[in-house]
């Protein structure tokens, strides 16, 4: 059971994190192109599609957190330092997405739609926080893989 925890957990890590990862990368630099071509409804769309995206998988990556919690109770390492540091990353995690990249994000389409000027800062602070947001992501990651203690030896 524990082995299909485990596989499961991170398949939907992947499939969750990874979409939200790039879509929010990609929205900045896709904010410049659309606020450089206003009326651009192609550049819009981009941006709508991207934004979809992370709020969607955000959504669904609520099922990391879940098999994480049920496959460190089946490994009997729920207290381990590694596991309770990337429960708290991953938490900052989510906060950072949540509090800071949505919310811009949603912003920059507001104000996109109403032909608002969208300075450059605006596209800035949304890459800074998707930066620190995929940073989090990478040392969980890395503790993941790490794991200290680990019986395998790697």
């Amino acid at each position: 059971m524990t082995k299909i925890l485990l596989s499961v957990h991170v398949l939907v890590a992947i499939l969750t994190v990874g979409p939200v990862a790039v879509a929010a990368s990609r929205f900045a630099p896709a904010l410049r192109r659309a606020a450089a071509a206003p009326g651009d409804s192609a550049a819009a769309a981009s941006l709508h599609t991207l934004y979809r995206i992370c709020r969607v998988y955000a959504l669904i990556g609520i099922a990391v957190p879940v098999f994480g919690f049920a496959t460190a109770g089946a490994m009997h390492v729920t207290g381990d330092t590694w596991v309770l540091l990337s429960i708290g990353l991953t938490s900052v995690a989510a906060g950072v997405l949540a509090l800071l990249v949505l919310p811009r994000q949603r912003t920059a389409l507001a104000e996109l739609a109403a032909q608002a000027p969208i300075g450059p800062s605006t596209g800035a602070r949304i890459a800074m926080a998707t930066g620190v947001f995929n940073l989090l992501w990478v040392a969980v990651t890395v503790l993941m893989i790490v794991r200290p203690g680990s019986s395998t030896g790697a």
